[in-house]
């Protein structure tokens, strides 16, 4: 069976083509001002990549914030239960799930047959979120790519106090005219955010085997940092995380009845 996922998301709009429990063609653009339009591309993306056209589709899933702009979709699926499939897609024995996406975070606790037994989501706040860390680097005028790599190889740890995004920009600025190594910012602004997510997957109650999506799991900077705060050996990261939801979409679009 060859089925599709679409995640419209607030930031990006992701497609993933799944051909019997394969990933076969993937596509990403910005999603913009004009949902349609990139959800029309990401999919032709997706299609061209896996050699296929749209009719060959036996079924396209939905997801995401905007997923009500997917008309090509026939089956939707709510942005809880995409994480959680792809999670258990990729490491079957995922027990928390945590996503990272520009604009939200999400962490969900799931028992051993992936049923989801309490979750936590953080949209209010950028803090929280990968749009706090593109205003980080902004301010450091240091490439996201780079952030990373940067902190990863910081051993002075900085706290910063600020929980709020624009005062901690300020505070950035502060020790950037502080002389401080661009390094140990870098340390410091991902350390704050590890902190914000750690928190919100403790109030759900952490159980082992943590996998984590999502456009900030594909800085090493920050998964260190995560570890860090909770103090666990390993948090698991699957190929392309940030087409997670969209994976978990195509997922259940094939095992749907």
């Amino acid at each position: 069976m060859i089925t599709a996922g679409i995640d419209c998301g607030a930031k990006n709009t992701k497609t993933v083509i799944l051909k019997d429990g394969r990933i076969v063609g993937k596509g990403m653009v910005l999603t913009g001002f004009e949902q349609a339009a990139a959800i029309k591309e990401s999919l032709q993306i997706a299609l061209k990549e896996a050699g296929i056209n749209e009719y060959d589709l036996k079924r396209i899933g939905g997801t995401g914030s905007g997923a009500n702009a997917i008309v090509q979709a026939n089956f939707r699926v709510n942005d809880i239960k995409a994480i959680v499939t792809a999670a258990h897609f990729f490491f079957p024995d995922s027990r928390t799930v945590v996503d990272v996406g520009a604009e939200e975070s999400r962490a969900v606790k799931c028992d051993e047959n992936g049923a989801v037994v309490d979750f936590a989501i953080n949209e209010k706040c950028a803090a929280g979120a990968g749009a706090f860390i593109e205003a980080m680097g902004r301010a450091l005028e240091t490439p996201l790519e780079e952030m990373g790599n940067l902190a990863f190889s910081s051993d002075n740890p900085i706290p910063m106090n600020a929980q709020c995004a624009i005062f901690a920009e300020s505070e950035v600025v502060g020790l950037i005219h502080a002389k401080v190594e661009k390094r140990d910012i870098c340390r410091a602004i991902l350390d704050a955010m590890a902190s914000r997510i750690a928190s919100m997957i403790r109030r759900i109650g952490a159980n082992p085997d943590i996998v984590m999506l999502g456009g900030v799991a594909c800085n090493p900077g920050f998964v260190t940092a995560l570890k860090r705060d909770l103090n666990i050996d390993s948090v698991y990261v699957p190929e392309l995380p940030e087409y997670g939801a969209a994976v978990g979409a195509a997922v259940a679009a094939a095992e749907a009845k």
